[in-house]
């Protein structure tokens, strides 16, 4: 009884191992996309205005090493924000056990009763978890962190580059390898294919319905593309 109170507000803040799982999953869904979206509006752009091979080429390389560490320093800093926010939290949580212990108990068992349970099972269950795990039973129920599985920065933005870098593959090989003549058809279906997928794979994960995602993905990466092939056109033709 008291393993399962003490998994069920953390699978309820965070979702549990599965959930840990399907967030990461989800967050490299969405940088994949990210780097989809941003080098094809790049390299399409710029084939708008060139149709040099080695101008594509050298663009598309250079967006997706700055989009790639972009995204691996913003999450880098997003992670070591949270990161030390939740261990700032677990140290106030740490000292308030050691300075109020029976105060902190109740709290606990107060925390247990809101699910249910009654004043009597709430205290022995709470008890149990204090003498098991103090720190612990608190972060999980009253805090919402598993003090066991703190976020490394350094998985997320490794993560997040990888993550980047392989959607943004995509649309670099998709605008050089074709003939000159195939080179931004080739690309605008082959991204728009990409975003179908990866706009599905988000919806499945998110337990939303795939067609919007999908349309929101297709036609947001179709208008990028478009804006961004007029204006290098545009730019080609006045010879900017």
């Amino acid at each position: 009884m008291t393993d399962g109170f003490r998994d069920v507000p953390h699978d309820e803040a965070h979702g549990g191992p599965l959930g840990v799982r399907l967030n990461w999953l989800r967050a490299a869904v969405l940088g994949a996309n990210d780097g989809i979206v941003s080098t094809a509006g790049l390299v399409v752009g710029v084939a708008g205005a060139t149709g040099s091979r080695g101008t594509l080429l050298t663009a598309g390389l250079a967006g997706l090493l700055a989009g790639s560490m972009s995204m691996a320093a913003g999450e880098y800093v997003s992670v070591s924000t949270q990161r030390d926010s939740e261990e700032a939290a677990l140290e106030v949580e740490q000292r308030e056990l050691s300075e109020q212990p029976e105060e902190e108990l109740e709290e606990l068992t107060g925390l247990l009763a809101d699910y249910g349970l009654s004043s009597a099972v709430a205290r022995e269950a709470a008890v149990q978890l204090t003498e098991r795990d103090a720190l612990g039973a608190h972060a999980r129920v009253e805090l919402g962190i598993d003090p066991d599985a703190l976020t490394n920065p350094w998985h997320a933005a490794g993560a997040s580059f990888l993550a980047f870098t392989v959607g943004a593959l995509l649309p670099l090989l998709a605008i050089v390898l074709p003939p000159s003549s195939l080179r931004v058809p080739v690309t605008v279906l082959s991204v728009l294919v990409a975003l179908s997928l990866t706009g599905w794979s988000s919806a499945r994960l998110g337990g939303t319905a795939a067609g919007r995602a999908v349309l929101r993905n297709v036609v947001g990466g179709a208008l990028a593309m478009a804006v961004a092939y007029g204006a290098g056109s545009l730019l080609g033709a006045v010879g900017v």
